[in-house]
């Protein structure tokens, strides 16, 4: 009888449970929260009040880890939102054009996807859940882990298991645990912009068109500045979700008075002015725990039975939105793994390796951007300092991708996780790149009359 133990019930836990199934007896998740048996927040994840999404890539690889979730996912009320043609973004450099393309991402309040992925991995009945139950430590030795130390009401046991994943996120104490085996210190390193982000739910206004299109406004980083940044999002049950974001130096208010102001102080008022419109049904809710983290278990000797997945690997800046992408590449990591090797020894190294390059991407794309912003804070990270033709080519991609839709499609692959970064440098984009934006930039009522979706909400009067 072959026993799997999940440190964590969140969206990393869930989905390394629903793989662990096909190769263990009997698989139990370890949760310190008590989880709801309906879409509502929680207290063990504060950051689930604000604004979540699965980018393509990860949409894509959730349905590959349960097919038919992301049809349920719809049916409960997320909406899928293809970039650019369901989403007005402003752009560091300017408006992006309507066109159509593949990439895409599936928008819905985090309660609702966890509700919904939780459902669909419990439903069989084998998972077991234990919750609110802390993990104190891991049993076993330098050599191999045999299960896991936890405490409850009825106090502190041993949950013995073949193989323990821990998925507890940011908070992971996976290092001391580890530390107590007598395993050497995990390599971390980290880089802090000093994100911080307040997000407040509202009604939409009535008679809003189902496809109403998701409105981006996107920091505008390498200026000297700090970065500055606005998302509305159409989420289930007729609600709008704003989410106001600051790096260090321009961190946004969490008072009612200070979020419309910020709303209104970015690039453009188009956010503020649909706010304007709309009631408020929640209060303004702060974020600072975003500082990227990366943990290099991979290369550590790590104990035969134990892997480490999700946040607790990689904790990426919740402005990318790829966090719950980068969990389920991990999940589809360790079930290669757990497919190659099964509960055999072996099985921790070789699903370490594979969940360290799984986030390799989401990884390097957050932390190139971050160290852009004045005041970064960098910990033990060597960020690659592009020659100055790759500067160019990068600074002409951007400005190009304005105006020609194969450009911009390819870099809507790359960032929605659905494309490698080699996308945007085929020979067709090169020479695109080379020749330079074959029309001028689109003003922000060009822009906005792209959408008639918006019902007038945005008027050629509420432009600046």
């Amino acid at each position: 009888m072959t026993k799997a133990v999940v440190l964590g019930g969140g969206m990393a836990g869930m989905l390394a449970a629903s793989v662990l199934t096909r190769h263990a007896d009997e698989v139990t998740i370890v949760e310190g929260d008590r989880l709801p048996d309906r879409p509502v927040p929680r207290r063990g994840l504060p950051q689930g009040y604000h604004s979540h999404m699965f980018m393509g890539g990860g949409a894509l690889a959730l349905e590959d880890l349960l097919p038919g979730v992301l049809d349920r996912l719809y049916a409960a009320g997320a909406s899928r939102r293809g970039m650019p043609w369901n989403t007005l973004t402003l752009s560091a450099g300017g408006w992006f054009p309507r066109h159509r393309g593949d990439a895409f991402i599936v928008v819905c309040s985090r309660e609702l996807t966890d509700h919904v992925v939780r459902q669909r991995v419990l439903e069989s009945g084998t998972v077991e859940v234990v919750q609110s139950a802390k993990v104190v430590g891991l049993a076993g030795d330098s050599g191999r882990v045999t299960g896991v130390r936890v405490q409850d009401e009825d106090g502190e046991r041993v949950l013995t298991a073949d193989f323990v994943v821990d998925a507890t996120g940011r908070r992971s104490r996976a290092p001391q645990w580890l530390g107590e085996l007598g395993v050497p210190a995990v390599e971390e390193e980290s880089v802090d912009p000093g994100l911080a982000y307040s997000t407040r739910l509202y009604r939409a206004p009535q008679g809003v068109h189902p496809d109403f299109p998701a409105l981006l406004i996107q920091p505008q980083a390498g200026t000297g500045q700090p970065g500055r940044g606005a998302t509305l999002f159409p989420i289930e049950g007729g609600r709008w979700i704003a989410t106001m974001t600051g790096t260090r130096g321009a961190q946004p208010p969490t008072d009612e008075a200070g979020f419309d102001a910020f709303a209104r102080g970015q690039r453009h008022t188009m956010i503020a002015d649909l706010l304007a419109q709309a009631e408020p049904i929640s209060e303004v809710r702060p974020y600072k725990g975003t500082v990227n983290r990366r943990r290099h278990y991979e290369r550590l000797p790590l104990p035969e039975g134990f892997a480490v997945v999700g946040d607790a690997v990689a904790a990426l800046n919740p402005v990318y939105a790829h966090g719950m992408s980068a969990s389920a590449f991990g999940a589809l990591a360790l079930r290669g793994a757990l497919e190659d090797t099964g509960l055999k020894p072996g099985l921790a190294a070789k699903a370490q390796s594979a969940v360290a390059e799984a986030v390799e991407t989401p990884w390097s794309m957050a932390v190139q951007q971050d160290v852009a912003f004045p005041d970064v804070r960098i910990d033990n990270v060597v960020v690659p300092v592009p020659a100055p033709e790759e500067q160019e080519f990068m600074a002409r991609l951007a400005a190009t991708s304005l105006s020609e839709p194969v450009v911009a499609n390819a870099m809507f692959g790359v960032f929605t996780l659905m494309s490698p970064a080699s996308g945007m440098v085929t020979p067709e984009i090169q020479e695109l790149v080379l020749r330079g934006p074959s029309r001028p930039r689109l003003t922000a009522e060009e822009a906005i009359a792209q959408f008639p979706e918006l019902g007038g909400l945005l008027t050629p009067a509420a432009v600046r």
